[in-house]
C-alpha cells in the first residue's frame, strides 16, 4: 500500500506556534508532510515569499518527513504533481469551520481523490493567528510565547527597519 503524502497548505504570514503544533500532529499521522507556502493574492502579507519559506524551512530544518515547498496556483494541481491525498488545515474556532467546510467541498469536487483533514491545535494556541503576532510585533511587544526565536529575529529586525523610514 502506497504511503500517503500530506499537504499543509497556508500563507504562514509568519508561521506561529499553533501552526508548528498543526504540524507536528500531521506529522504523527503521516509518513511525509508536506509544509506549503502559498502566495495568497488576496493578501497583503508582511513577508515574501522566498522569506516565509526561509523562516518555515528553518523552524524544522531538525525535523525529519516534513518538507517545505512554496507554489503559486490552484493546490489541487499542486496536490497531484506530487502525489498528495491528504490536505491538512488547522481549526481553531468555530468561526473557522465554515470557510475551511467549503475550501474542502470545493478541493473534493476539483480532485476527488484528495482528502482533507482537520486537526485543531493544543488549546494554548487555538486565539493564536499570524495577525496577532504581527500587530504585537509591530507594537514592539514580546511575542517569544508566539513564535520560534527564528521568527522572532525576522520580525524585529523588520519592524526595525520599518522604524527607520520617512
Amino acid at each position: 500500500m502506497k504511503q500517503p503524502i500530506a499537504i499543509y497548505p497556508g500563507t504562514f504570514d509568519p508561521i506561529t506556534f499553533g501552526h508548528i503544533d498543526v504540524v507536528e500532529r500531521a506529522a504523527q499521522l503521516f509518513p511525509r508532510v508536506i509544509v506549503l507556502v502559498a502566495h495568497n493574492t488576496s493578501k497583503q502579507p508582511l513577508f515574501a515569499s522566498d522569506e516565509r519559506i526561509a523562516m518555515v524551512r528553518e523552524t524544522f530544518r531538525r525535523r525529519t518527513g516534513i518538507e517545505v515547498d512554496g507554489f503559486d496556483g490552484l493546490l489541487v494541481d499542486y496536490a497531484r504533481k506530487r502525489n498528495a491525498s491528504v490536505l491538512i488545515r488547522g481549526l481553531r474556532a468555530v468561526s473557522d469551520f465554515e470557510y475551511e467546510f467549503q475550501m474542502a467541498l470545493t478541493n473534493r469536487k476539483l480532485s476527488s481523490s484528495l482528502e482533507t483533514i482537520f486537526l485543531v491545535p493544543r488549546e494554548q494556541y487555538t486565539y493564536l493567528n499570524s495577525n496577532i503576532v504581527r500587530e504585537i510585533a509591530r507594537l514592539g511587544g514580546d511575542v517569544s510565547d508566539f513564535v520560534p526565536a527564528n521568527v522572532r529575529r525576522r520580525l524585529k529586525k523588520h519592524f526595525a527597519q520599518d522604524s527607520h523610514r520617512p
